[in-house]
């Protein structure tokens, strides 16, 4: 393997080393994949408006999220079935999370447990600086929590189906989610990213073409012992059977203000793409809002997330952090989000192939080259910390639109 010089280049090497069905699984999206592909493409559409002449000596990339301090605006998403990748999974992911000073977001679909991840090492939780080499005290979350001194917060995602969309007689049962949630809770897992775009899980031919399943050799970590039933194969996707026969469809806006009964914790809310649904989040009582289309593995034909950001950032007016999932792949990519109005981003797939080509070291590598881009970015754009970051550092195809040619008389 030669020299790795941008996130992208991860792609092509798992998928030499990974079998088909994983690749698959990670790589593909919904139906004609439009979305997955626009979700990269939509980018290269916003374009840069560098201000010259500006002492950039000094570059400021740290932020907080929700009270907590962080090296830099770009976090981890939650992926599924991370030991599909390499051994470690979830575990390699977590350090490379802390040495860069940022947060991971633990997929609920995990093949290692909420405990497993939050045992990983010296460094990980609950010392008074952040681990590696940026070395930031944490701040508190307010009156939600006790000061106490951390080093890696994790958001802790939960998918739809895992707190408040299970199957019928687990949502019933309101006694065993809540265990699920004290389960996070206690692991020391800070925020809860809960995923709403999934009634049913979207049309993925790829998986239906490989009868994709769980490797025997891996289980749900977090679903041991909860008699949900198993991933077995099927006549199409065993994931998409197994979702069909775990959720609730009837999932509405007043699940989530139950949620937020049984914890104090944060939620995030994610997978809006539209001002109508982000408004009714924040009176919902969100945290936050994650402007996501699930990797466009959902519904094709959705906007690229970079697209519908701007629509969401304006109809929340402030009230609550707006976050960006998908498509990122370059630190310009982080620049124009945030120029958009969103306080940070998540990747998710350069974190999966990056694990399948280097365990650790390549997840490390990509936070670091993300990092190295985007801190290039701001200081060939003139900007010396986030809050310089403005929309008009940008300009996109929709502020001027080309005027409608005039009629022939």
């Amino acid at each position: 393997m030669g020299e790795i010089t941008n996130v992208m280049e991860y792609e092509g090497i798992a998928k030499q080393k990974l079998p088909k069905m994983v690749f698959d699984y990670y790589a593909s999206g919904a139906e004609d994949q439009w979305t997955l592909h626009e979700n990269r493409f939509a980018f290269s559409r916003i374009l840069f408006r560098p201000r010259i002449l500006i002492d950039v000596s000094k570059i400021d990339m740290t932020t907080t999220v929700l009270g907590f301090k962080i090296s830099m605006p770009i976090m981890i998403a939650p992926t599924a079935m991370q030991k599909m990748a390499h051994p470690e999974g979830e575990y390699a992911t977590a350090r490379a999370a802390s040495a860069a000073g940022t947060i991971m977001t633990l997929s609920s679909w995990a093949t290692s447990s909420v405990e497993e991840v939050a045992s990983t090492g010296p460094g990980i939780r609950f010392s008074s600086f952040i681990s590696g080499s940026y070395g930031m005290v944490m701040e508190g979350l307010g009156p939600l929590f006790q000061h106490t001194p951390i080093t890696d917060p994790h958001l802790y995602h939960v998918f739809s189906t895992f707190f408040v969309n299970m199957s019928s007689r687990v949502y019933k049962d309101r006694n065993v989610v809540a265990q699920l949630v004290r389960r996070a809770e206690r692991a020391g897992f800070k925020a809860i990213a809960l995923t709403v775009d999934t009634p049913r899980l979207g049309r993925r031919e790829a998986d239906i073409k490989n009868r994709f399943t769980l490797p025997p050799f891996l289980t749900l970590k977090n679903f041991e012992g909860l008699d949900l039933g198993k991933m077995d194969l099927a006549n199409d996707s065993g994931l998409a059977a197994y979702v069909a026969g775990q959720i609730d469809r009837s999932l509405s806006w007043k699940d989530v203000k139950w949620l937020q009964t049984i914890t104090s914790l944060p939620i995030l809310v994610k997978g809006v793409l539209t001002a109508e649904d982000a408004r009714i989040a924040v009176q919902a009582g969100a945290a936050g809002i994650i402007v996501s289309n699930h990797g466009a593995r959902q519904l094709d034909y959705v906007p690229a997330t970079i697209m519908a950001l701007e629509e969401v950032v304006k109809a929340v007016q402030g009230r609550v952090p707006v976050f960006l999932d998908g498509g990122v792949r370059r630190g310009t990519d982080v620049f124009k989000a945030l120029a958009l109005g969103a306080s940070g981003i998540f990747i998710g797939r350069p974190v999966v192939f990056s694990l399948a080509a280097e365990g650790e070291a390549g997840v490390r590598n990509v936070l670091r080259m993300l990092r190295e881009e985007f801190e290039l970015t701001m200081a060939l754009s003139g900007c010396r910390s986030l809050k310089e970051i403005t929309r008009d550092h940008i300009v996109t195809e929709w502020d001027h639109p080309h005027p409608r040619p005039l009629p022939r008389l």
